[in-house]
């Protein structure tokens, strides 16, 4: 009787932590959401260009009302927004992979500080979309399958962090969710890899200014 008592306090045990555990992804997927008080941001590249931007590396340019990254022979092509910096931050752009044989790709920095950042980013060549951290060499932290964007085509990327929590979306679809205490407070901008020529246009931040 005893025995049977226990079997049952396990599976009941085991139903419970579950059901907790369920109820926690289901809780940690919700859509992440900017406190209030922050800022809202919308860069028109149209009208201002590049005016204030920081190029870390690349060529960045405007061609036909859109910001343009053009080189193809470093390893990332950085450039960082005036605004900010920011601790929680809600990041979005649309990005257009027009060419690349070894990457094709457009992805949002954010919480750039002294040349360490955050990174979500797509690629035309992958099935893949990624979440990274850059602290002199670029390591991974998470990464979802997804149908390659099309190359030549207009995509929509956001990044979301707060507090330790970071989202990465894809054309409206939520993909990417982890938690990292790396990096507090920084700049937001966009980013390149290897000989990817990509456009971007549409660039809105609202975040929450660092102290």
């Amino acid at each position: 009787m005893s025995t049977l008592s226990a079997k049952r306090r396990r599976l009941l045990g085991a139903g419970l932590g579950g059901l907790v555990a369920g109820i926690a992804r289901a809780a940690d997927t919700k859509e992440l959401v900017v406190p209030a008080g922050a800022r809202t941001d919308a860069w028109d590249f149209t009208g201002k260009g590049i005016d204030g931007w920081t190029v870390v590396e690349g060529q960045w340019s405007m061609q036909e009302g859109v910001l343009l990254q053009q080189a193809t022979r470093n390893t990332f092509n950085v450039i960082v927004s005036p605004l900010g910096p920011y601790s929680d931050v809600d990041v979005t752009m649309r990005f257009k992979p027009i060419s690349g044989r070894e990457d094709a790709s457009g992805g949002i920095v954010f919480r750039f500080a002294e040349g360490r950042y955050y990174l979500i980013r797509a690629n035309a060549l992958e099935d893949n979309f990624r979440f990274y951290y850059y602290d002199r060499s670029r390591s991974l932290l998470s990464s979802a399958r997804v149908r390659a964007p099309a190359l030549g085509q207009w995509h929509t990327v956001r990044a979301v962090a707060v507090g330790d929590r970071v989202q990465g979306w894809l054309d409206g679809t939520l993909l990417l969710n982890y938690r990292d205490q790396r990096f507090k407070a920084g700049r937001v901008g966009l980013w390149t890899k290897a000989d990817s020529i990509t456009a971007f246009d549409q660039f809105s931040i609202r975040g929450i200014a660092a102290v």
